[in-house]
């Protein structure tokens, strides 16, 4: 998943670059109702992939990084009673958007994509740097040498969301229509800033578990429309951008701190309305 993801993220931005240009010389298929000062809404699911990243550890005693990090999403098994329920709707990897027309083509929206990002523990990957446990004495320096991530050294999760909240803008055209169905396209991109709840245990130091103004991303998507009576809709979206956080809170203690930059991608199924 992984792997495939990200070369899907790669295809559609440079499908994006190529075409946007073409899109807006050519006539498009007008909306028979058309879209201008319409609202819309939706909510699905995503999955997601990232690429490995160097993450940099700072605090009281310990000063690191560590090179080529590998991270996983971690989707929730899908239970009627956890994805459908009002009461427990964010806990899977969620993606929720409201969008506005302001001309029959193109749209401006802000939503928020709940993804998950999970270091993947027994992993083995180059350190340098020096670390001390909490309440030791001894201090271990490395340079560019292997180490394994285990728990006792390191746990490292934006798993109660990496949270990716951002704007964008997209260019709706329209494809074809059977009966009662139609087909929609979008191109667009978008930016934004990132707010996770990040899941750390590093040296035996108390775990952080609260929202954080971390960084920043950039991103460019593509999707596919299938519209019910021009005002219901289900999306297949496929996003993929460049995250970078430099102030990711760590630990209790607001001086320990991460940062790491990465690219990701993310293949979405949503529900909407259009009104």
């Amino acid at each position: 998943m992984n792997t495939t993801l990200l070369k899907l993220a790669i295809i559609t931005i440079a499908l994006i670059l190529v075409n946007l240009n073409a899109l807006y010389s050519q006539e498009l298929i007008e909306s028979p109702k058309g879209n201008k000062g319409d609202f819309y809404v939706y909510y699905g699911w995503n999955a997601s992939a990232y690429s490995n990243s160097d993450i940099s550890f700072s605090g009281d005693g310990y000063d690191f990084t560590l090179f080529d990090v590998e991270a996983l999403d971690r989707p929730s098994k899908f239970r009627v009673d956890l994805y459908l329920n009002p009461k427990t709707f964010t806990i899977p990897q969620y993606n929720f958007r409201v969008g506005y027309f302001i001309t029959d083509h193109i749209s401006v929206s802000i939503g928020v994509d709940h993804m998950k990002y999970v270091v993947t523990n027994g992993q083995s990957v180059n350190i340098t740097g020096s670390t001390k446990a909490l309440n030791s004495t001894e201090t271990f320096n490395y340079r560019n040498e292997p180490i394994v991530i285990s728990k006792d050294f390191l746990q490292f999760e934006h798993t109660d969301g990496l949270n990716y909240i951002n704007a964008d803008t997209r260019l709706t055209y329209d494809l074809f229509a059977i009966g009662n169905l139609s087909f929609v396209g979008d191109l667009g991109g978008g930016l934004g800033f990132l707010l996770p709840r990040t899941n750390t245990q590093i040296l035996g130091r108390e775990r952080h578990d609260a929202f954080h103004l971390s960084g920043f991303g950039l991103n460019g998507l593509a999707a596919l429309d299938v519209r019910f009576y021009d005002n219901y809709f289900i999306k297949t979206e496929i996003k993929g951008g460049y995250i970078n956080m430099p102030d990711i809170r760590t630990t209790d203690d607001s001086t320990d701190s991460a940062s790491q930059s990465f690219w990701f991608s993310q293949l979405a199924l949503v529900f909407g309305v259009q009104f």
